[in-house]
């Protein structure tokens, strides 16, 4: 019976394998996708470690550079999920003295955010907080055009809400900013005087009250990307 099931077993589980390098192979950009290869396998070689040995989170993701599950896993201001240790080693193998292009959208990196807790307190970590940090101030404080704003905009909200409400997070004077923008957007929404008014123009008349939220928002990413770098300095 052991003999019945284990070639199935096998066809499954070399199917699975080839589905997953399928994935993520077709989600890195075609342009990076020699250099992601060529350090895939250098990783590999270095590293040694089977998946189910390391430290794993998401457990529906898989790192497009290892294709392993993403362990330390580090966001970028894009939205995209990489192992750290990969998108350090990412950094170092192509482009050191400049700020790299997401392996996937080809979109300028300029904030790396840690997706992990920092209970682990092993040197590897250690070395990955620093290493995160190295390529934050570098990069961090870099121009942005206002579509890469508006671009980063879905990741920087997540990460800084998610700190707001969340015990040692934001300091509390950034978030007394935050909930004075809010309280402003709100008071103007329930104004019946309007730039725009709803009266007049009906669904027209509701321009001006989406233009305000989207330039709150906007502020409060400009906030948090500083706050990052207000870290780094100290």
């Amino acid at each position: 019976v052991q003999k019945c099931w284990s070639f199935p077993d096998t066809c499954l589980g070399v199917l699975g394998e080839l589905w997953i390098q399928g994935n993520a192979h077709q989600s890195i950009h075609p342009e990076n996708q020699e250099l992601v290869r060529v350090l895939r396998e250098q990783l590999q070689t270095e590293q040694g470690t089977p998946a189910a040995a390391r430290q794993q989170f998401y457990t529906d993701m898989y790192c497009p550079i290892c294709l392993h599950q993403a362990s330390f896993p580090v966001e970028t201001n894009c939205g995209h999920l990489f192992c750290g240790a990969c998108i350090i080693a990412y950094w170092r193998y192509g482009s050191w003295l400049g700020a790299i292009s997401c392996p996937i959208c080809r979109q300028t990196v300029t904030l790396l955010l840690t997706v992990f807790g920092e209970d682990d307190q092993s040197q590897d970590v250690l070395r990955l907080h620093q290493d995160i940090n190295d390529y934050n101030r570098r990069f961090s404080g870099q121009p942005r055009s206002i579509m890469e704003r508006i671009m980063d905009l879905p990741t920087l909200l997540r990460h800084a809400f998610r700190e707001m409400f969340s015990v040692g997070g934001l300091f509390w004077m950034f978030r007394i900013r935050i909930i004075l923008c809010l309280m402003g957007a709100f008071f103007y929404l329930i104004s019946p005087l309007d730039f725009v008014p709803e009266a007049l123009f009906g669904i027209l008349g509701f321009l001006d009250d989406f233009f305000v939220i989207f330039l709150l928002l906007i502020y409060i990413s400009i906030m948090y990307r500083e706050v990052i770098t207000q870290r780094l300095t100290r």
